[in-house]
């Protein structure tokens, strides 16, 4: 399935340029609609107040968000204004509570074949980003492609990575890839630290890779051992190693405060992540 309908989520200013012209790469090449979401969010959780001091705070609060609403906005129009070619868009604007922004993202992301954001950490990033990743994966149920600060060198990355561990969402990552994955030029199946008694354990990554390459993708498989203390870490120096221009792999997360918590690995990764990250759940 190709990507025909994109989406794209600023909370503010930062990153926007990166990201919106990823996405309209993208967008261009597969004659696809990008749709731009700018949203305010306003943060307050008002346990208790005094008499009449509430509603002062949560009309501060509102007031801050549509300003923030409105930058995001401007971040959005001015990137699109950027591109060189023609493109087919839309910019809507949306203030909400933290507390609902993961329904208003969902909305959204369920009827979108790819969302594009920017990294969700950062000095400059706050809570709100990762809650928009969070809601885009597992309410909305849409892959999504994170674009690092550096920008994503290639709409057509020549040299992917695909992070194995045969696990359902590894595989949903892969298959909701298979656009990427198709027009590369390598594709390597990494697989670190298989276990003795899984099983795929006398072929790792053996049967991914055929279901690929029957799909026309030029796939290989790589078995390392995790020689780092994290897993993150051994993809990240591989990525470096081939000079990879896209990494695939599943997002783990499980209930805890909010209705979706980025897992160890996937947070891991995102939180140095040198080359664009495709996730799916």
């Amino acid at each position: 399935m190709a990507y025909k309908s994109l989406l794209t989520v600023a909370t503010s200013s930062e990153g926007v340029p990166g990201t919106v012209t990823a996405a309209a790469g993208i967008a261009q090449k597969l004659d696809a609609h990008l749709d731009c979401l700018a949203l305010g969010v306003d943060r307050t959780q008002i346990g208790y107040s005094y008499v009449g001091a509430g509603a002062v705070v949560i009309a501060a609060a509102m007031e801050r968000a549509e300003v923030e609403a409105r930058e995001a906005e401007a971040a959005l129009n001015a990137a699109l204004g950027a591109q060189e070619l023609p493109l087919r868009s839309s910019v809507e604007s949306v203030v909400t509570q933290l507390g609902a922004l993961t329904d208003v993202v969902a909305a959204r992301a369920r009827y979108a074949d790819l969302v594009v954001l920017p990294l969700p950490y950062g000095k400059a990033r706050g809570v709100e980003d990762e809650a928009v990743t969070e809601a885009a994966l597992f309410e909305g149920m849409a892959p999504v492609l994170i674009v690092p600060p550096s920008g994503m060198k290639t709409i057509e990355p020549r040299r992917i990575i695909v992070a194995w561990n045969q696990t359902r969402e590894a595989l949903v990552a892969a298959r909701r890839a298979m656009p990427f994955l198709r027009q590369a030029e390598m594709v390597q199946i990494v697989v670190i630290d298989p276990p003795t008694h899984g099983a795929e354990r006398s072929d790792p990554g053996g049967l991914l890779c055929q279901l690929l390459v029957r799909h026309g993708v030029r796939a290989e498989v790589s078995v390392l051992a995790k020689t780092l203390p994290r897993v993150s870490e051994v993809l990240a120096r591989q990525a470096r190693d081939l000079d990879a221009e896209l990494l695939v792999m599943g997002a783990y997360g499980h209930s805890r405060f909010r209705e979706a918590i980025l897992g160890g690995t996937t947070r891991d990764m995102l939180e140095h992540a040198e080359v664009p990250v495709f996730l799916a759940h």
